[in-house]
């Protein structure tokens, strides 16, 4: 994180700035260029900026990239009745199941990350966050929350590494991959471009982001969402060669009649939206562990938030409050005023 800390003391972050994320350079026949691609997994936009000569062996990255994030989608999400972490979910509870290679590391992904955090990141969150309906805007009851949220214990999944079986110690806990699969699956993919000799490149899924290098000579510039300002960024940071996820209150939320914000970050104590912070970004090495953390500390608040990342070396977290004030951890210079 030393160069990350380098370019925040440089030139952190412009607050409130509409600034774009990136930049576009037109590529050249033969002597190379940015090419940009897209993709929809995970019920999420899938983009993708990196440099190569040729447009055709540019085409066949993207399509080995994008094919990472299928074969994600299909093994971990919830909600493909024919996905193995829908067979987890069905059959785990019985007999201990022995899991392919990939979803082994991202079930004991989430589980360090369960263990750093006290619990306030749980992949059993499913067991009560299957009630809520955000489209619908239908949220379970108090009863059904007080029954269903003794469902949610990360310390019940079973993780054996040698047999790499996972066991479901609780027959009506239901685990969701969403708060870390999508992290993952952009750890996936820059191992796929690094592989076919990229060395600059952008990915992102959703709140989930990663860099491979720089932007040839200067740092890529990213912009974090303002929660309450469309088509505006509270931050916008220069960065190299670094993962970045946020998490936030904006993502899929409805208000119910009480006025309150009803979102999907879900507090694994009370089954409830979490309060207190409109997003967290955190920065590191790896975005399956950001995409995780952010969510921790999102649950965690702001003081045991920052408590968490000063402790863990290499990491890095902005907060935004309910209050509209930015909270940096201890390696972060504050912006300019």
């Amino acid at each position: 994180m030393t160069a990350l800390k380098l370019l925040m003391l440089i030139a952190m972050s412009i607050a409130m700035s509409g600034a774009q994320a990136y930049e576009r350079e037109e590529s050249t026949a033969g002597v190379g260029g940015w090419y940009q691609f897209s993709h929809t997994a995970m019920t999420t936009r899938i983009e993708l900026e990196f440099w190569a000569y040729e447009r055709a062996r540019a085409e066949q990255i993207a399509q080995e990239v994008f094919a990472g994030f299928d074969y994600v989608d299909q093994t971990m999400s919830r909600y493909k009745a024919d996905s193995e972490l829908s067979h987890v979910n069905a059959k785990a509870a019985s007999n201990p199941l022995r899991v392919s290679d990939e979803l082994f590391a991202v079930l004991a992904a989430a589980q360090e990350v369960s263990r750093l955090s006290a619990g306030a990141f749980d992949i059993s969150f499913a067991s009560v966050g299957y009630m809520y309906d955000y489209r619908k805007q239908e949220q379970p009851s108090e009863s059904a929350l007080n029954e269903s949220v003794n469902h949610i214990d990360y310390r019940k999944i079973i993780l054996d590494e040698n047999a790499q079986t996972v066991e479901l110690s609780n027959p009506k806990m239901l685990l969701d991959l969403g708060g870390v699969a999508k992290g993952y699956s952009v750890d996936l993919a820059i191992k796929t471009l690094e592989k076919a000799g990229v060395t600059n490149a952008r990915v992102s899924a959703g709140g989930d982001m990663r860099l491979l290098g720089d932007k040839r000579g200067k740092p890529w510039i990213v912009g974090v969402r303002d929660p309450r300002v469309e088509e505006s960024n509270a931050v916008v940071l220069p960065l190299v060669n670094v993962a970045i996820s946020t998490s936030g209150d904006y993502e899929r939320f409805f208000v119910n009649e009480a006025g309150e914000r009803v979102h999907h970050i879900l507090s694994p104590q009370t089954g409830k939206p979490t309060k207190g912070i409109q997003s967290v970004t955190v920065l590191g090495e790896t975005a399956i562990k950001t995409d995780a953390l952010s969510t921790a500390v999102f649950v965690l608040g702001v003081k045991k938030g920052l408590a968490l990342v000063n402790n863990m070396p290499g990491l890095d977290v902005i907060i935004l409050d309910e209050r509209r004030t930015l909270h940096y951890s201890e390696d972060l210079m504050p912006p300019a005023k």
